[in-house]
């Protein structure tokens, strides 16, 4: 007999962290005392798909999957399929929201992928797209100086030297809702793939809701036309909770001291 499992309580309390500010921002998610049902999203949705059609989001139980592949269900309906009362599901609804065009694109590229190579023989193309769609986020900096102290894993240098130019000339913006599901539980070794997008200082005075859309513009060509996500060599590791204001813990220096976390760079022998 199947063991029936109840659903997971909506905890509002447990988004508090500076990694949800923005969507506490925009959408109000700490004010909602229930679980969003999918249609939830209608109002902060303007997406349409690379098959012209606009997305809506629809429980996962009420589709004919019909031996599609999730992405190809979304392709073919613009229907996004949402279970309900989870996490995953739920942080997954924002990032269409946020950022829309790219969230398009990135279903397109694996429905094109999929029509030549199939469902199991998954291309370097397609783990980069997924690594990036449940893991990424996009640092937004207006100095290169952040892409090597990053990729260098200079933690120090980032997170403690540096840390007043936090929000002046680096931002951080979630893309991987997986990220999201796993910092309502955050641990020490949460680690999320972050691309770097340069932009003009002056984005980092817009508005919130601007930000987003320039970086979704943004990130649409860098993926379409410089083909940034052909396979995952621009995806760095970023240890979530070292994030300035992303772990309570941070606040403290010697957090940074865990080398079990905040690994060196491996050197490569030549």
């Amino acid at each position: 007999m199947k063991r029936f499992t109840p659903p997971e309580e909506f905890q509002p309390s447990c988004l508090q962290s500076g990694a949800f500010e923005h969507l506490r921002t925009l959408f109000n998610i700490h004010e909602q005392k229930n679980w969003p049902l999918p249609s939830w999203f209608s109002p902060h949705l303007n997406a349409i798909n690379a098959n012209n059609l606009a997305i809506s989001f629809v429980d996962d139980a009420k589709i004919d999957f019909a031996e599609r592949y999730y992405e190809q269900v979304i392709f073919e309906t613009g229907q996004v399929p949402t279970r309900t009362e989870n996490w995953h599901d739920l942080f997954g609804g924002f990032i269409w929201c946020l950022f829309p065009k790219t969230k398009a694109l990135i279903n397109q590229r694996h429905v094109a992928d999929i029509a030549v190579h199939g469902t199991k023989q998954r291309t370097k193309h397609r783990n980069a797209l997924t690594l990036f769609d449940e893991c990424g986020v996009v640092l937004a900096i207006s100095n290169t100086q952040w892409q090597q102290w990053l990729r260098d894993h200079q933690w120090k240098t980032a997170f403690v030297e540096h840390r007043a130019q936090w929000g002046k000339t680096i931002k951080p913006f979630m893309f991987g809702h997986a990220n999201y599901e796993m910092l309502t539980k955050p641990y020490i070794g949460l680690t999320g793939k972050a691309l770097f997008v340069t932009v003009p200082d002056e984005i980092f005075c817009k508005d919130l809701v601007t930000q987003y859309q320039y970086l979704d513009q943004r990130l649409y060509e860098m993926i379409k036309t410089d083909q940034c996500l052909a396979d995952n060599k621009l995806l760095s590791p970023l240890p979530l909770l070292g994030v300035p204001g992303w772990h309570e813990d941070n606040t403290d220096d010697t957090f940074y001291n865990n080398t079990d976390y905040f690994r060196e760079k491996r050197r490569i022998r030549t």
